[in-house]
């Protein structure tokens, strides 16, 4: 089989991982030894070469030389070959099948789909526990065979592969721990729903991006599904618009975390709204959106949840609501204190022997109430003065001589008094 042309893996690693351009130390003879290699070769004497290799956008095409693959990659655990040119399953298998230890790998944006990757090749990935297949538009053909020849993974993450389905795999992999399929377009339940029959082990599933529609499933079968999911990320699922579908997220008996933001069901409700009804229709989870949902804040929403509810019809008012009261009891309603400041108040206004009781605005300045005042008082405004007296100061009256100062900040109150007097000349 003809090499595919193009920049080889050990070339652009020799080019990387040379002393000239990685000058890493890990201390005296620490770099990797080879042998003496026939001239020509493109290895030096000695690379700088880390357990974690980063080798992504490079143009790699091809695996290069084996025996210096495996020379050089020994102790090699984690390998990022992400956004190169691998467009062939054998040349990949090449590389892989020479770093013994590798435990990572990152084949993200490689033409991957062009190929077939037959059984065969896929055994070479044996050790791999998380392997990143983003962007690759991987067919489900591919991700079964390499379920079957990788019996340790336990991180796969297939997002941006424009899945509109899922296809099961002949054979459950029970290894799998986390599967990150975001960004794809998995819209019906019943595609998610395979998901778990073939990751029967699965504790974190991230869905976000995909448009889920409805949760059509009964409690006892998501249970079944799912029995050891512990955090769901279902961020912009345009399709959750009822409250059935976020109650039925109870039914996976281990789950603790949950990502909910950006689906239309919580749009019409304050940030503050949105949490507290998440938290009280959700006794299990222990982190809503990212943060920790703390003893205290969980009574507070079951509560708030309880107040919310307490005005609807008997037939809107949801289950969770009588389990809520069962634990709590019946609450009177919060009293609803307006916390606005006074906009206006009603004073004395007190010029010679004359009272008149005014209402005036606090928004104004005294500049602006002596306009006001004029036709009471039939003074002009320069010749006029004004004392405000709180009912209760001790000190007698203020004057009120900054004619730019608004009135709300002497603390004017109902049944406070303003004297006016003409100004002396």
């Amino acid at each position: 089989m003809d090499q595919p042309s193009g920049r080889s893996f050990m070339q652009v690693l020799c080019e990387k991982y040379s002393p000239e351009n990685f000058p890493y130390r890990r201390g005296p003879g620490m770099g990797v030894h080879v042998p003496a290699t026939p001239q020509g070769s493109p290895m030096k004497d000695r690379l700088n070469l880390p357990s974690v290799l980063v080798l992504n956008s490079c143009g790699i095409t091809c695996a290069g030389d084996e025996n210096e693959i495996a020379a050089f990659c020994a102790h090699v655990s984690e390998l990022d070959l992400s956004d190169n040119k691998l467009e062939d399953w054998h040349e990949v298998s090449k590389i892989v099948s020479n770093v013994p230890h590798l435990e990572f790998l990152n084949l993200s944006s490689n033409p991957l789909s062009l190929s077939v990757l037959e059984r065969r090749c896929a055994g070479s990935f044996a050790g791999v526990r998380k392997l990143v297949l983003n962007n690759s538009k991987a067919s489900w053909e591919t991700v079964h065979t390499i379920l079957q020849e990788l019996p340790d993974l336990e991180e796969l993450f297939l997002c941006l592969n424009d899945y509109e389905t899922v296809s099961c795999s002949p054979v459950c992999c029970q290894s799998l721990k986390l599967l990150h399929i975001t960004d794809n377009n998995l819209q019906d339940w019943t595609e998610i729903r395979k998901l778990g029959i073939m990751f029967p082990s699965l504790d974190t599933l991230i869905l976000a991006n995909n448009n889920l529609m409805t949760i059509e499933e009964s409690e006892d079968s998501l249970a079944r599904l799912f029995p050891n999911l512990r955090s769901i990320n279902l961020h912009k699922s345009a399709g959750l618009h009822c409250w059935e579908d976020i109650d039925k997220l109870n039914s996976f008996p281990k789950l603790e975390e949950v990502k909910l933001l950006g689906i239309p069901l919580l749009q019409s409700y304050t940030t503050e709204e949105r949490r507290k009804l998440l938290i009280a229709r959700l006794p299990s989870i222990i982190k809503l959106n990212g943060s920790i949902v703390a003893d205290g804040e969980r009574e507070d929403s079951e509560r708030f949840f309880i107040r919310y509810y307490m005005e609807f019809p008997e037939e809107e008012v949801p289950f969770r609501y009588h389990q809520l009261v069962t634990k709590y009891g019946k609450l009177e309603p919060l009293a609803v204190v307006d916390l606005r400041p006074q906009s206006s108040v009603k004073v004395e206004v007190h010029f010679q022997d004359k009272v008149e009781e005014m209402s005036i605005r606090l928004d104004q300045t005294v500049a602006e109430l002596k306009k006001h005042l004029k036709t009471v008082v039939q003074l002009s405004t320069s010749n006029m003065l004004l004392f405000y007296l709180d009912q209760e100061a001790p000190f007698g009256p203020e004057e009120m001589k900054y004619s730019s100062r608004a009135l709300h900040s002497y603390g004017i109150r109902d049944g406070d008094k303003i004297y006016v007097e003409p100004r002396m000349k």
